[in-house]
C-alpha cells in the first residue's frame, strides 16, 4: 500500500470536449488539495455494469480525468496512472505525488481513473469499520465485523477485482479514443499494470512498474519477513552512522523490551490530536507499535524517525509513537477504500496462502499478525471475479522499465528480478536506501520520461540513481544532525 494524503474536488459546470477524441460529455474541474495549488483537469464518467456477465443489471460510473500536456499539441500516447493500495484512488494519488510526472506531462496527457470501489467510482465503503482495522483489530474481531461491513455495502464486491477493472480500463481507453497509451502502475497498481498489457498488448506502449508485485505472488505470508529486512537494514545503516550510533546503538534491545512491555499490556494515555489539538485518551498497544514501524518503512524520510521514536518510547514518552500511529490511522481511513481492499485480496490472494504459511513470520517483530487478519476477513469476505491466466507470470516483449527500492519492506527488489526474467525488452532499476516506490525519488521522475520518449530501457543512462543519498537520521524531534 501507498499511504498518502487525500484530495478535496473543485468542479464547474462548462461542459468541453474531453480533448482526446473522445465521445465523452465532461466537465473542467479542478483537482485540488490542502498542500498544493490546484490544477486543471477535464473529468468526465464511463457508464460499465456492476457484474460484466450482466450488462442488463446494475451499472456504475467510473470517474476519469484528463490532466492536460503542457504542450499544447501533445503526443498521442497518453500516460495512464494506476493507484496502489489495493483500494486507492488515482486521482488521489497523482495529487501527491503530481511533482513526480511533470516531466512525463511536458508532452503528454495524464489520464487518472479511479479504479472501480475506490476514489469517485462507486466506492465501496463500511459505516463503522475503518480501514485501520486489518492492522488494529484482533483476529477473531474481524469476521463479525466484516459480516456488518457486507450487509451494509449496498454493492457486490465480487465485481470488483484486478479481472474487472482491467476490462475497465479497455471501456475508458475507448472511450477517450486513445489509440494506444503508456500505463504506469504502483504497487499493488503494478499487478493491474501487467494484467493489462497480457490482455491488450497492442493497446498498450509502454508499462513502468513501481514497487513491482510478481502476478503470481500471493501477497500475505511474505510481508512479515520483508518487513524485517527493511528493519534490519535500518537499523544496522544506523549503527554504521557515527551520530545516529552514538544516539540510538540499543535501538534493537530497546525495540524488543518495548515490545515486551506492550505485549503484557497496552499503555493509555492522554494526547493531543495531531490534527485537531483536541486532548484525547489513546491506546497504544503492541499492535499499534507494529503498525507505525511497518508503515513508517515504507519512506526513507519517515524511516529515518524511527530510532528517535523508539529510543523516546523506551524512555517512557509514549507521546511521538501514539501520535504517529493516530495519523497513519487517519490516513488509512482517509485513501484507501477497505471493501475493494478485501474484494482483491480475498480473490487473488489469500485463497493461494500455503499452508505453512506462517511459518517464517512467526520470527519477525510482525509475527503472524497480518497473515491472521488477511484470512479472518477472508474467511466471510466472498471471493471474486478472476481470470484464469491472472496468475500467470506475463511474458512480453513490450518495453518495460520496473523500479524498485532496496529497502522497500513489501515490494522488496526480488519481485522485480523475478518479473523482469521474463520480459525481454526491459530494465530493472534499484534505488540504493530507497524504500516503496520510486517516483517521486531524485532523477527518477526525468528517467521516466526519457524512457517514455525513446522506448530503450537497455540504453538508458540511470547512472543518477547511484548519486543518491540515504536520508538522514533524526537525532532528536529538531531533525538531523547539521
Amino acid at each position: 500500500m501507498k499511504a498518502v494524503l487525500g484530495v478535496s474536488w473543485v468542479l464547474a459546470f462548462a461542459v468541453v470536449p474531453l480533448g482526446l477524441r473522445a465521445q465523452l460529455a465532461s466537465s473542467e474541474c479542478r483537482l485540488s488539495a490542502p498542500w498544493a495549488p490546484g490544477i486543471r483537469a477535464e473529468c468526465a464518467t464511463v457508464t460499465v455494469p456492476e457484474n460484466p456477465a450482466a450488462p442488463d443489471r446494475a451499472a456504475i460510473q467510473l470517474f476519469v480525468a484528463r490532466v492536460p500536456s503542457h504542450n499544447p499539441v501533445p503526443r498521442e500516447d497518453p500516460l495512464t496512472i494506476i493507484a496502489g493500495g489495493p483500494g486507492q484512488s488515482a486521482a488521489d494519488f497523482y495529487m501527491s505525488m503530481r511533482s513526480a510526472f511533470e516531466p512525463i506531462r511536458r508532452d503528454r496527457d495524464l489520464i487518472l481513473i479511479d479504479q472501480r470501489g475506490t476514489g469517485r467510482s462507486a466506492p465501496l465503503t463500511c459505516p463503522g469499520v475503518t480501514t485501520a482495522s486489518l492492522e488494529l483489530a484482533a483476529p477473531d474481531t474481524l469476521p463479525a465485523l466484516m459480516r456488518d461491513c457486507l450487509a451494509d455495502l449496498g454493492a457486490d464486491p465480487r465485481y470488483y477485482t484486478t479481472s474487472v477493472a482491467v476490462a475497465d480500463l479497455e471501456q475508458v481507453r475507448r472511450a477517450l479514443g486513445v489509440t494506444q497509451w503508456n500505463v504506469y502502475g504502483i504497487s499493488y497498481g503494478t499487478r493491474v499494470a501487467q494484467h493489462y498489457l497480457r490482455h491488450y498488448p497492442a493497446q498498450t506502449r509502454a508499462l513502468i512498474l513501481d514497487g513491482v508485485v510478481p502476478s503470481d505472488a500471493a501477497l500475505g505470508p511474505e510481508i512479515a519477513g520483508h518487513a524485517q529486512r527493511a528493519l534490519d537494514q535500518l537499523l544496522a545503516r544506523c549503527v554504521a552512522e557515527p551520530p545516529c550510533a552514538a544516539r540510538f546503538a540499543q535501538s534493537r534491545e530497546q525495540l524488543d523490551a518495548l515490545m515486551t512491555t506492550l505485549s503484557a499490556a497496552p499503555i493509555t494515555l492522554q494526547l493531543p490530536n495531531p490534527r485537531t489539538g483536541a486532548l484525547e485518551t489513546q491506546t497504544l498497544s503492541l499492535a499499534h507499535l507494529t503498525a507505525v514501524i511497518r508503515l513508517l518503512s515504507y519512506s526513507p524520510q519517515t524511516a529515518a524517525l524511527l530510532p528517535l521514536l523508539i529510543s523516546e518510547a523506551h524512555a517512557g514518552n509514549f507521546a511521538p509513537i501514539a501520535a504517529q500511529s493516530q495519523m497513519i490511522a487517519d490516513e488509512l481511513e482517509r485513501v484507501l477504500s477497505l471493501p475493494m481492499h478485501n474484494a482483491v485480496v480475498c480473490t487473488e490472494d489469500v485463497p493461494f496462502f500455503a499452508p505453512d504459511a506462517g511459518a517464517l513470520a512467526a520470527q519477525t517483530y510482525l509475527g503472524t499478525t497480518v497473515i491472521d487478519a488477511l484470512q479472518a476477513v477472508c474467511s466471510v469476505w466472498p471471493p471474486g471475479v478472476l481470470d484464469a491466466d491472472a496468475r500467470t507470470p506475463l511474458q512480453s516483449a513490450a518495453p518495460v522499465l520496473l523500479l524498485s527500492g532496496s529497502a522497500d519492506p513489501i515490494t522488496p527488489p526480488d519481485y522485480g528480478v523475478a518479473v523482469l526474467a521474463n520480459l525481454t525488452n526491459a530494465r530493472h532499476l534499484i534505488g540504493q536506501g530507497l524504500g516503496h516506490g520510486l517516483a517521486g525519488a531524485g532523477c527518477v521522475p526525468r528517467l521516466m520520461r526519457e524512457f517514455l520518449d525513446d522506448l530503450a530501457p537497455a540504453t538508458l543512462d540511470a547512472s543518477c540513481l547511484d548519486r543518491e543519498h540515504f536520508n538522514p537520521f533524526f537525532l532528536d524531534f529538531n531533525g538531523p544532525s547539521p
